[in-house]
């Protein structure tokens, strides 16, 4: 009782700020987001500067922008989503081509015309253009478009994903989450893109890529070599995890024994038996467990920890998108994000390379619990 009461004072609260009537609007901010200024840049800082959040209106997604950092997500539910038009995939494409240097890209996949387009630009006006990529996915046409404009691709041709999608621009900005590159990716799929101005991440980002790219070294090949794992932005810890190389899983369970209240989770896969019986752990704690998970991958994952979660009766729902569930996210006491293409597996922590960023800040996990919300309460309608 005491758990289904304390998370239905969270829904409630979250929900007050949500429209979820209408699922093309971008829900208003919480009034906590209202802050004095502004933050911007990197600076070392033992207490978490306040953030005024901006809206980036989109006619297929949802964004905001703290200034240090952009937050995005995909919108299937938007009328505009069916044409493909007005997505996440509008921001990236202008980062691009705002560019003067360089794009290094590590992408799963690549089949969106929009994101192919400002690569070629990129690389016709002189910007040094990059590419690493998953081999099975390299005979398709964007990709081959590249390659037949000059811009070198190396695939990984090895049995493990190279499971990453992210990019480094100009090395000073990172852009990463759970969303491939490609249409099914903005515009079918419930998807996150992360946007984050630092200097420090894209050295952590760009020597990943050049393990990659330069040194040839893909999975298990490589050895821990991140230069900034953990720094500061204006008060914001940001902790920066690749896979197979830094022990992801391990790290995982050390913040989810931490957690003292609740535990939010989104994941498209989640068959990791470690990380699971460390949430149920929790949950008999009394610590409040809800989370979602796509039904595709319910019903086809061998070894999924969906039916453990609903036998210990927790609140873990299928998702109800035609398209998948793709996050691989969780929020922990509502200030803890975990993020990125790491999905709860041991493939994820063992096979593939992957990237997962963790983040230190209320107001960043506020807006995360607000796609949750968004996704949970369509779970909740459908079942």
């Amino acid at each position: 009782m005491k758990k289904t009461l304390t998370y239905l004072f969270v829904f409630l609260i979250f929900s007050a700020a949500c429209d979820f009537s209408a699922p093309t609007a971008n829900p208003a901010p919480p009034a906590s987001v209202t802050a004095p200024a502004v933050t911007t840049g990197e600076a070392d800082s033992a207490t978490e500067a306040p953030i005024t959040l901006a809206e980036i209106p989109l006619e297929a997604g949802y964004g905001v922008d703290g200034g240090w950092f952009e937050l995005y997500f995909t919108n299937p539910q938007s009328p505009l989503a069916s044409q493909q038009t007005g997505g996440v995939d509008g921001p990236l494409t202008a980062a691009i081509d705002s560019a003067r240097l360089s794009v290094d890209v590590a992408a799963y996949s690549l089949s969106l015309n929009s994101i192919r387009d400002a690569l070629i630009r990129a690389h016709k006006r002189g910007v040094r253009v990059r590419m690493v990529m998953e081999s099975e996915n390299l005979d398709r046409s964007d990709p081959q478009k590249l390659k037949d404009a000059g811009i070198p691709i190396l695939g990984d041709r090895r049995e493990g994903l190279m499971h990453d999608k992210f990019m480094v621009i100009d090395s000073s900005e990172v852009w990463s989450g759970s969303m491939n590159f490609t249409d099914s990716g903005a515009y079918a799929d419930n998807n996150n893109l992360v946007r984050i101005r630092s200097v420090k991440m894209a050295e952590d980002y760009a020597k990943e890529f050049e393990e990659m790219f330069v040194d040839d070294k893909f999975g298990d090949a490589v050895v821990a070599e991140t230069p900034n794992p953990t720094f500061d932005i204006n008060g914001t810890q940001i902790d920066v995890y690749f896979s197979p190389d830094d022990g992801v899983q391990s790290n995982l369970m050390g913040l989810l024994e931490n957690a003292q209240e609740s535990i939010y989770f989104m994941a498209f896969s989640f068959t990791a038996d470690s990380l699971g019986e460390t949430i149920r752990a929790r949950a008999q704690d009394e610590v409040v467990v809800a989370g979602v998970m796509d039904d595709e991958q319910v019903n086809s994952n061998v070894g999924t920890e969906f039916d453990p979660f609903k036998q210990a009766g927790l609140d873990v729902l299928r998702d109800a998108n035609e398209g998948q569930m793709h996050h691989k996210v969780m929020i922990i006491d509502e200030s803890i994000v975990v993020l990125g293409s790491y999905n709860f597996t041991n493939s994820a922590e063992t096979r593939n390379d992957e990237n997962l960023i963790v983040i230190y800040n209320e107001q960043i996990a506020a807006e995360f619990m607000k796609e949750f919300i968004r996704i949970h309460s369509q779970a909740q309608e459908a079942n």
